[in-house]
């Protein structure tokens, strides 16, 4: 498959931390093989743990310089690491005022993905935390939102992508991502359509699963013609999503999944499984808009 030029940027929403780094890293390397711009995202919040001493006045205009001032280190180490990881990349950066949910959303207008750090939060600490990004902003873009966890995790060779299919057209997009992924990279892709039958449909799986097989031949047949050099395995698996996919994607480059679906079958809606991967999934997790 030959390259092309994707103008489209990779946006990265920056950690004010400097130790925290693999979205930085990741966002590098993937505007790096896309030949696509990358543009570095700090919207002025609270200020980082050494701007909020005793000795910053409580009167606003001294508060708004301590953001300014501290946001403008956060670029900067950002660039610095990036001109050192990916010399070539075209870089730009921007610091905003404002909420950083609504600044990322806006971001991600014609943007070719949104990423997102994770220190693996609690479900207590996502929602009620002081950085509760990752989910919102998920909602309303309509590129794809990639979330990388720190510390980074370890793959396995041959590399490979799971992306996670739930039987309908709302998953075609997570289709279309993890094979273009994989073909970046020059790793398998791992196609998994999970399917729950619940307590009360345990005797009565057999029809359902070859249903469920037929469906995910047919899903990834139509895509492989588009991309013959992946190495493709597709499975029907029984069991939770959340748990089945996590499993599968822990030494994976990624876990590629959509953000809504609505499958054929019980148990096989997807969008409800991608809130509880982003908790439990040690790669990276590519979350993909209905298009």
């Amino acid at each position: 498959m030959s390259r092309t030029v994707d103008r489209r940027p990779i946006v990265v929403g920056l950690d004010p931390e400097p130790g925290h780094r693999m979205a930085l890293a990741w966002a590098s390397d993937e505007a790096a093989r896309r030949r696509s711009p990358l543009r570095l995202v700090h919207a002025e919040g609270v200020p980082t743990r050494g701007y909020r001493g005793r000795e910053v006045p409580p009167s606003w205009e001294e508060w708004n310089e301590a953001l300014h001032k501290a946001g403008q280190q956060v670029l900067e180490g950002a660039a610095v690491f990036v001109a050192a990881r990916q010399p070539q990349l075209e870089v730009d950066v921007l610091l905003a005022e404002g909420d950083p949910v609504w600044v990322l959303r806006e971001q991600s207008r014609g943007a070719a993905a949104v990423v997102l750090g994770s220190r693996h939060l609690s479900r207590r600490q996502e929602v009620f935390g002081s950085h509760p990004v990752a989910l919102p902003v998920m909602a309303h873009t309509r590129c794809p939102v990639v979330v990388v966890p720190e510390p980074e995790h370890i793959t396995q060779e041959p590399a490979y992508f799971v992306v996670g299919v739930d039987g309908s057209e709302h998953s075609a997009a997570a289709v279309d991502v993890a094979f273009e992924e994989a073909a970046l990279r020059a790793a398998e892709l791992r196609a998994l359509l999970v399917w729950d039958p619940g307590p009360f449909r345990i005797f009565d799986k057999y029809e359902p699963q070859q249903e469920c097989r037929r469906l995910l031949s047919e899903i990834m047949a139509g895509r492989h013609g588009r991309f013959p050099q992946v190495d493709l395995r597709h499975e029907v698996v029984l069991g939770h999503p959340v748990k089945v996919l996590t499993d599968a994607s822990a030494h994976a480059l990624g876990l590629v999944v959509g953000t809504r679906g609505r499958g054929g079958f019980a148990g096989m809606l997807l969008g409800s499984v991608s809130h509880g991967v982003l908790h439990h999934a040690t790669c990276p997790v590519i979350a993909c808009p209905d298009t």
